[in-house]
């Protein structure tokens, strides 16, 4: 039989690690930490389910001002994140807040972009219960050898762009990796381009590969315990 708790976790596999280039550190709050970059989640999450609108999308369930502090107003935002996978449907909720009107060091303000804030953070939280930057989520990054790897990885598979025709000696290596993983399972090249939708493997990304190697891997344990 295979694994219950793996076959649940493939999603999350695929999707946990955050590409050091796209977070940023977080400042303006009492705490210290790294955050994905929001647009990045975008990127990804239709990298995995497809078109915004299409495999995956979002819906502003409700949003709000409300009271803080003296002086101080919020604005709060609750959003639905829909996706497709495996041929099933999936829905999460998250809020989000911004302060709307407060003071900081220069004074009384007020922030127009208030609105947008409080939504891009309730969708990043909803993006993360689904896995994506569940690296960060879990604290993995307080860890700066988990760092290191990180830049580590992403110097040494780096990707190929469009035109190129340089093949860097990771994402040649991966592609071996992929090879040899479709050989055990079975399955034919022809069919992942198609999924893939390349003309050939040399020209998907090495970050689209990676994904697909641990979707490859995740087959080969789930085979293995059957």
């Amino acid at each position: 039989m295979s694994n219950p708790s793996e076959t649940n976790l493939a999603l999350w596999r695929l999707i946990e690690k955050t590409d050091p280039a796209h977070t940023t550190k977080i400042a303006g709050k009492p705490y210290k930490g790294t955050s994905p970059k929001p647009h990045w989640l975008v990127l990804k999450a239709t990298e995995t389910f497809g078109p915004c609108g299409i495999g995956w999308g979002f819906t502003i369930i409700d949003d709000r001002v409300e009271e803080g502090a003296p002086g101080d107003r919020l604005h709060i935002a609750r959003v639905r994140v829909w996706y497709e996978w495996n041929g099933k449907r999936g829905e999460v909720e998250h809020i989000g807040g911004t302060k709307i009107v407060g003071k900081d060091k220069n004074g009384p303000f007020s922030d127009e972009d208030a609105a947008k804030k409080s939504v891009t953070d309730a969708l990043t939280k909803a993006l993360s219960m689904i896995g994506f930057a569940g690296d960060i989520f879990l604290g993995r990054w307080d860890d700066s050898k988990y760092q290191a790897e990180l830049r580590e990885e992403s110097r040494r598979i780096a990707p190929v762009q469009p035109g190129s025709t340089t093949i860097t000696s990771g994402h040649r290596e991966l592609i071996s990796q992929i090879r040899g993983l479709l050989k055990e399972l079975g399955r034919d090249e022809a069919s992942l381009l198609t999924w893939a939708q390349a003309e050939a493997i040399e020209d998907i990304p090495s970050d689209r590969l990676r994904e697909i190697q641990a979707t490859l891997e995740n087959a080969k344990r789930n085979r293995s315990a059957a």
